[in-house]
This record gives structure tokens, sequence and C-alpha cells, in this order.
């Protein structure tokens, strides 16, 4: 690809990757998807390293594990000085247009106490031009759309309340008047007007919560023909694995996934209701990103465009009796990854089942075009793969992090197990074969075999198992170890000045 090809880098908010291939994939129609993947290369064992929203970003576009950029939290501010993709990118002459939004909490040390910008997480990555401002509590063009339109436009959150009784009853807008078709109908105009050489970090929030979605995305499916969640039995069967999992239901009730429904019970009725609006949701973002898709073969860009789609997260739909994603369980971390690169057609059509995370996304991006990868990021880039190439000492295992903590309010975890925000930390190292979850704070570590029944039975305490665990907890040392803070590790000040010796 030539400097004046473009970039197009899509980020799903809270698409499983089992929609696209395992439990959910036969439930829901994503043909744009599906026909990307067919065209491009697919990671299969792709994870987030870090929950929720602003984490997960911040360690998409930053290239880092959670434990270096320490932004662990909505609302934790980013150093302001973290290089980033766009930081880097604008090095090289580009210029990163955000659609949608990144959750960049900032850093206070740059702004005065009084400056707007810090009352609210839903900031805008440094090096990002804000193209178009679609933020979740915030949207104001698209509010400003719909008010023009003649709509009764409410305020926040009880904009995405259903417009009648049930759960499932329609958005109070139309489909082509949704955040969804809005943010690609600014996207194509705002495109269509660049001259070759852009780079557009485009994010549709849908189908994050809350659940509510226009017709006929609101009953696309049946709940009846949707499986119920992966469920080990009761739900006080299942708080029984661990102290962390009642305060973990405590703080995402089904209640909680939509919205002017305080009191809905967690029936099976329910549950397949509001997994089935998930799912609709999920095919109105695949309808519109194929209108995308469409766009750039209109213009002949298809084939001048890296094309990267992914997710931030997953979302837990239910699984075990928990909602949203502040958990450690692989449906809150697994995402899908596609990356299409009209210059390599050797990889359309691939699928790669090393592990790959989140923060390789970033190194990715820069070395396609042969910008240097900042020493402070964590993540390797996936060329290789695209190449038809085996990268020499690949990872076995992947990594996520998880705070559930709150400094300024005790979260219900915070509150039940006793524990500061200091402690209120969780960490998950994913093997082909094992899982380790190790808990701070004192709480006991969870082990799961995924051989033997997945995530279903912790095996920490079996006798049989202490090697393994063991073994688990030396790689779990040795990777926090090797990928400790890094921004100088490999530079020393010598006689002939700062020496910096690039990673392989």
């Amino acid at each position: 690809m030539a400097a004046t090809d473009n970039i197009l880098f899509v980020v799903i908010d809270q698409l499983r990757a089992d929609c696209l291939s395992g439990a959910l994939a036969g439930h829901v129609r994503l043909p744009n998807l599906r026909a990307l993947m067919a065209d491009a290369a697919s990671f299969t064992r792709h994870f987030s390293v870090a929950n929720p929203c602003g984490p997960s970003r911040a360690s998409l576009l930053t290239g880092q594990y959670a434990m270096n950029h320490r932004s662990v939290r909505n609302g934790t501010p980013l150093p302001h000085d973290t290089p980033n993709l766009a930081t880097e990118m604008r090095k090289a002459g580009w210029l990163p247009l955000l659609f949608g939004y990144t959750d960049a909490t900032p850093d206070p040390r740059v702004h005065t106490p009084g400056d707007p910008v810090l009352k609210s997480y839903e900031q805008v990555l440094p090096g990002f031009q804000e193209a178009v401002e679609m933020r979740l509590e915030e949207s104001l063009p698209w509010r400003a759309d719909l008010m023009a339109k003649g709509y009764d436009v409410p305020p926040y959150p009880e904009i995405f309340r259903p417009t009648g009784p049930n759960p499932d009853d329609p958005a109070l807008y139309r489909a082509e008047d949704s955040d969804t078709a809005f943010l690609t109908d600014e996207t194509i105009r705002a495109l269509r007007a660049r001259a070759p050489g852009w780079f557009a970090h485009l994010t549709y929030i849908r189908p994050h919560n809350p659940l509510v979605a226009p017709e006929p995305y609101n009953r696309m499916y049946d709940p009846a023909t949707i499986p119920l969640p992966e469920r080990i039995g009761t739900i006080e069967e299942e708080q029984a694995v661990h102290p962390f999992i009642a305060p973990c239901h405590a703080k995402n009730p089904i209640s909680g996934m939509v919205e002017g429904f305080p009191d809905m019970e967690p029936s099976d009725a329910n549950i397949r209701k509001l997994r089935a609006i998930y799912l609709g949701l999920a095919t109105e973002v695949d309808h519109h990103l194929g209108r995308i898709i469409d766009f750039l073969k209109a213009t002949g860009q298809y084939d001048r465009t890296l094309i990267v789609v992914t997710a931030d997260h997953g979302e837990m739909l239910g699984d075990r009796y928990i909602w949203a994603k502040s958990t450690y369980h692989d449906a809150a971390y697994h995402t899908p990854l596609i990356i299409r690169d009209p210059a390599l057609p050797g990889s359309f059509g691939t699928s790669h089942d090393h592990p790959t995370e989140s923060v390789d996304v970033a190194p990715t991006i820069l070395d396609r075009f042969g910008l240097d990868v900042p020493q402070t990021m964590n993540g390797r880039s996936l060329m290789p793969f695209l190449r038809g190439e085996e990268p020499a000492g690949w990872r076995r295992f992947t990594w996520s992090e998880l705070d559930f903590g709150n400094p300024v309010e005790p979260t219900p975890a915070q509150t039940t197990l006793g524990l500061d925000p200091e402690t209120t930390n969780l960490a998950v190292l994913r093997g082909k074969d094992h899982t380790l979850v190790h808990f701070n704070g004192g709480l006991p570590p969870l082990l799961f075999d995924h051989r033997a029944d997945g995530e279903r039975r912790d095996l920490a305490g079996d006798p049989a198992m202490r090697e393994t665990l063991l073994s688990l907890y030396r790689e779990m040392t040795d990777h926090r170890m090797r990928h400790a803070a890094s921004r100088f590790t490999r530079t020393m000040i010598t006689a002939d000045g700062a020496v910096t010796v690039p990673r392989e």
C-alpha cells in the first residue's frame, strides 16, 4: 500500500467473538462481517487485555497492558504523554480522524481544575481529531439531527428507553435515524470529500447496552430460538464458586441492561428476550458496516484501504448469571479481529488460532506502514501472520486484567470483600489448556481446564493440579516482569549519548 492509501479501523463495542464463531453464531445474521472474513485474515483466539470500555480502549490504542498505562477504570486518567496509535501516525503525516469515541480519561495535570473535560471520562485520546462526536452520554450531533427531524428527544439515558411496556418494544427513533445509522451517514459523508490517504477510526456503540433497538431489529430474532446462557446450576451454586461472584452479580443485574425496567427478574424468558435484542443490534451494526464497505467499493477505494475490525471487549449476556463485562470469564474478553490488507491477497480467507491480544492491533498498523513501534507498546505486530510467516517466539498465553474497585464510590466488591482500591483487581492468564485467575487482596485463585469442561469447574484446590497451578503462576510472574513499563528499559546513557536498542 502506498502512502496515499487509507486506513479504516473499526471497533464494535461489546461484540462477543462467538457471534461469528461459536455458541451464538448460528442465531445471528452478520452477512457483511462474514463476507469480510472471507476476504481477509481472521484471528480466532483474540482477547481484550482489559475491561471495561475506558481501560480496554486505552490498551487497544496505546498497545499497553493496563498494568503499565494504569487507566484501569472508566474515569481513571491516562497519562497525557503515553504514545498511542494516533500520536505515532501523526509523526508520519497521517491525520487520525475519530468518528465516535475513545473513552479516554484526560490527565488532570495538563488541565486547569475547572476545565470541562475533567467532568467526563468520555474524552478524545490525544492525537485524534474528533470528526464526529458520538459519545454514549452526549452524542450532541445525533440528538440535534433527531430534533431537526421532529423527535421529542429526552436526556440520557431516557433516550434509550423502549417506547412501550415491554423491553423489546422499539426505540423512539426509526432505524434510518438510529445512532448507528447516523454515525455511518456522517462517516460516509466526511470520507467522500477526502483525498486518498485518510485514516478513519470508526467506533460503533452498539450492541452495547442499554439494550434498545429500532424496528425491525428489536424483534428480528425470536427469543424462543435463542439459547440460554452458559450456567453451572442455580445462582446460589454459581456464587459458591468464589467470593467475587456475589458482588459481581450485585454490580451488574439484568435490570441494568435495559432502561426503564428496574424490577426486571432474571427469568429465562427475560434473559432470552434481552439476548435477542443484543443480536438484533449486532445485525444492525453489520448492516451499516456493509454500507461503509459498499462505499469503499463504489468509490474504488476498497483495494486501497487497510481494514481492521475488532471489538473493545465482549459481553457476558447472562452467562453464569453475569451481565456486561466486569468479570474474568472468556466471554467478557474474547473478541473478533479481522484484518484485510489488499496488498496481501494471500491472506484472504485465512484463519489464525495463535493467541493474540488487543495490544497487538496498534503495533500491527504501525508496522504495516513501516513506522517504528514505540518501546512502550507491549503488543507485537501481526503482519507476519498476514504474510504467511510463523513469528519466532510467539506468546503461548493471553493476559487480561480487571480493576473492580472505585476510590471515590466503593463498589459492592470493595464493601463485601473488605478490599481497598489497590487490591480490588484480578489478572487472567489463558493458555491453550488452562486458565489461571489471580485475585489480589488475599482472595483464592481459580484454575480451569479447557480440555475437560471449559470454565465450569474450579480446580485450584485439587491436589493433583498443584504442579499445573505452580507452573501457571510462574508464567504469570514472568509475564509481569517481562512486560513491566518499558519506556526506557532498552535505553542507556553512554559516552556517545543516549542509545536505544529496538526490540526485534
